[in-house]
């Protein structure tokens, strides 16, 4: 055949008429990414309004028909957070897709419409300041006019901060699925919120139900077979790294990243888990990890932790925070917070977590910070206290400190400055809101020394190096 005849036929096979596919019914499994159902939650029995975000065939390898393939949906509960996700069986499906769809768009038209409801509200009541006497929130409010306006600690700690447009596309697209379903840690198991980029080869199919943890070397398994062989061979029961602390049935072990590599990277693992926005996996060599445990006689449980760089040029005194979900509501995540401020007390600097926190992290970090500033203003005999008194006294960061006054309602805006306003008996009732909750950190059972680094010249963090006043007083 020559080449002329060659390019003919090419040109005619072009032309042959496409038969176009006979279009699919929504209703028919396997249902189309993105179509929206109505499903039963597992929680509580109740019919929820979902999206599918992805799919899977659970018999891929049987010779059936397409109709006689079970299938599983990841699916997005609406209003819920995303660590609400998750599979769902088409036994679970109350309204298919062609029923659930409209109302899902009833559903987000009666949102949209609270929405701007809500704006309105907003909008009117900033209208209402006083003037000449305005709080922190209001001036915001009044100076940016046209933008929407949002409260101080949850513009300071939006989680997806740092984070534009396409990164955070890119970022819910790898991690929209869970990899892991539940882990078995000691005699918990756990549903997990959110996907943890574990090796490959303990998750070949994209999904498993279950991985086992040893509670005590953090080592994950993909059989419980596997983990009752690993630890007959003899674990120590405790995490590795020093026991710095031990009171009332908790103890805190502060354990070296570079000293102790493969620990901290499961541990890292672990709390990826239940942390929707963590990026250290690997690079554990510069940071120390503190692991909170309840004991007894079998040994060291882990609670939670928390994780801090060996030196921070910008005064973090905490780089990742988790309390693990069995443990949670139980005061431990204030615990580790007032923990963290006492090693900086220790060290004789102010300090702040590292921005932005999570959901969770923003709500116990602000409790603990308005507890904090009331029991130093309670305390003292003083007519006149600045925000630099009440932070050399806490080890909180001022700009930390200027936080919990806003949430307070203490500080207002007169003349061009900031002031702290406490009106008389106001002290009380605020401290009746803002307890003391769950356990409390005894620092005379704190055993523990700064680590020295080899880094040179003046500590802008350091207490000492702090100037008297600051403009809020």
């Amino acid at each position: 055949m020559t080449a002329t005849a060659d390019k003919k036929r090419k040109k005619e096979k072009k032309k042959e008429p496409v038969v176009e596919q006979e279009e699919k019914d929504e209703d028919e499994h396997p249902f189309s990414i993105g179509s929206h159902l109505v499903v039963e939650w597992a929680f509580d029995k109740s019919h929820r309004i979902c999206r599918v975000i992805e799919r899977m065939c659970e018999n891929p390898e049987d010779e059936v028909d397409e109709s006689q393939k079970r299938w599983q949906y990841y699916v997005h509960f609406v209003d819920f957070n995303r660590r609400m996700d998750d599979w769902v069986a088409s036994s679970q499906v109350v309204e298919l897709p062609s029923k659930a769809g409209p109302l899902a768009k009833e559903h987000e038209a009666q949102r949209q419409q609270l929405r701007e409801q809500q704006k309105e509200a907003d909008n009117a009541a900033g209208g209402e300041d006083d003037e000449g006497v305005r709080t922190r929130r209001k001036k915001t409010k009044v100076e940016g006019a046209g933008e929407e306006d949002a409260p101080l600690a949850e513009a300071e700690h939006d989680e997806h901060e740092g984070l534009d447009e396409a990164s955070l596309k890119e970022h819910e697209e790898v991690t929209k699925v869970k990899n892991i379903r539940t882990i078995e840690l000691g005699r918990h198991i756990m549903e997990t919120w959110y996907f943890s980029p574990f090796p490959k080869e303990y998750f070949p199919y994209g999904f498993v139900d279950r991985l086992y943890f040893c509670e005590y070397s953090l080592c994950f398994f993909s059989h419980r077979s596997e983990l009752v062989r690993y630890q007959s061979r003899g674990v120590d029961p405790h995490p590795p790294g020093d026991e710095i602390y031990r009171h009332a049935g908790l103890a805190m072990f502060e354990v070296d990243g570079a000293a102790n590599k493969e620990y901290c990277q499961n541990l890292c693992y672990l709390a990826k888990l239940f942390l929707d926005h963590k990026t250290l996996y690997y690079d554990v060599d510069p940071f120390l990890f503190y692991v909170l445990c309840e004991y007894d006689d079998r040994g060291y449980h882990p609670v939670g932790y928390f994780s801090k760089e060996k030196y921070s040029d910008v005064g973090y005194n905490l780089a990742c925070i988790l309390t693990l979900p069995c443990y949670q509501r139980k005061g431990y995540g204030r615990f580790i917070i007032a923990f963290s401020y006492e090693l900086s007390k220790k060290e004789m600097k102010v300090g702040s977590p590292e921005k932005p926190l999570s959901d969770l992290g923003a709500v116990s970090y602000r409790s603990y910070w308005a507890h904090e500033v009331l029991k130093v203003l309670a305390s003292s005999d003083l007519t006149n206290m600045s925000v630099m008194d009440i932070s050399k006294q806490t080890s909180i960061m001022s700009d930390d400190i200027i936080t919990a006054l806003q949430y307070l309602g203490l500080l207002r805006y007169v003349r061009n400055n900031y002031i702290i306003c406490v009106p008389p008996g106001i002290l009380t009732e605020l401290q009746e809101r803002h307890p003391a909750k769950g356990p409390q950190v005894d620092p005379e059972k704190l055993h523990w020394s700064p680590l020295i680094t080899d880094i040179k010249g003046k500590d802008k963090w350091s207490i000492k190096a702090k100037r008297p006043d600051y403009d809020a007083s």
